[in-house]
Formats: C-alpha cells, structure tokens, sequence
C-alpha cells in the first residue's frame, strides 16, 4: 500500500470499528462520558479493552481464532466489574445519577460507549496494531485503488 493510502485506510478502520450508534448523546449522558473517560487511567482502558476483547471472542464467527479460558475469562470481567463499579458509584456518581434521572438507561449505553471509542482508540493507535491493518494492503489491488484516488 503506498504511503499516501496507509493513513487513510487506518483511518478509514478505525472509525468503522469505533462508530458510535445513530443515537446522539443528551446532555447529561455526554457529561457523564466525559467523566468516565477523565476518571480512567491507561491500564483501566487496557482492562476495558481487555473485557471488549475476551467477549467479541464469544462470537462464533471469531471464537476459533481467539481462545480466553475461564479462569481468565472471570479475571478480567472480575477487573471490569470492579472498574464499573468505581466509575458509576463513586468517581462519576452525581454524573451516573442525573444522567439516568433525566436522560434514562440509553445514558448509560452512550456514556460507556463514548468511553469504549477513547480505550479502543489507544489499542488502535498503537504501532503494532497499525502494522497488522497495514497488511491488508498487500493483497488490495493497488491499480484499482489508483484509479480510485485519481476520480
């Protein structure tokens, strides 16, 4: 893939992966995200992601090509738990209270989600990862992806 195409296709990958839902968030749901995601360290997003991660597994498209065991499985929805519990009854409380209160449960799926895009942007940033989307250049077909770009 040439230089010019890489960035765009990671782009491109990482918004389809992290695309919010058609629902926009009110007020106190977008105040409660953002308290979420000021209130997380780095490792409570890796443990986020972790969490994300072991249970898109569970899917039977995926799960022969990702193997969690039970006892890691329980670690890390125990971590979860723990971090979801430290977010909605203390650090974001008064968030969480008045979110649900005037803007009812989708609140809370709009706040966790607007916290799951900023720790799976981390994850996606990181080199690694944007090496193996990288990969998928080697098997586009550059001539029709030119042809593309010149439209």
């Amino acid at each position: 893939m040439n230089s010019m195409m890489k960035p765009l296709f990671l782009l491109f990958l990482t918004i389809l992966i992290t695309a919010p839902s058609s629902v926009i968030a009110g007020v106190y749901a977008d105040t409660m995200g953002k308290c979420l995601v000021s209130a997380t360290s780095q490792k409570d997003k890796t443990d986020l992601v972790r969490w994300m991660f072991a249970n898109a597994a569970l899917h039977p498209d995926v799960s022969n090509i990702s193997s969690v065991s039970t006892e890691q499985r329980d670690d890390i929805d125990r971590t979860a738990a723990a971090l979801m519990d430290r977010l909605l009854t203390v650090a974001c409380r008064k968030e969480t209270s008045e979110a649900l209160k005037y803007e009812g449960a989708i609140a809370m799926q709009l706040s966790f989600q607007i916290l799951g895009q900023v720790a799976s942007a981390s994850l996606m940033t990181h080199p690694n990862v944007g090496q193996g989307f990288g990969r998928i250049g080697q098997f586009l077909d550059q001539k029709k992806i030119e042809a593309l770009v010149k439209e």
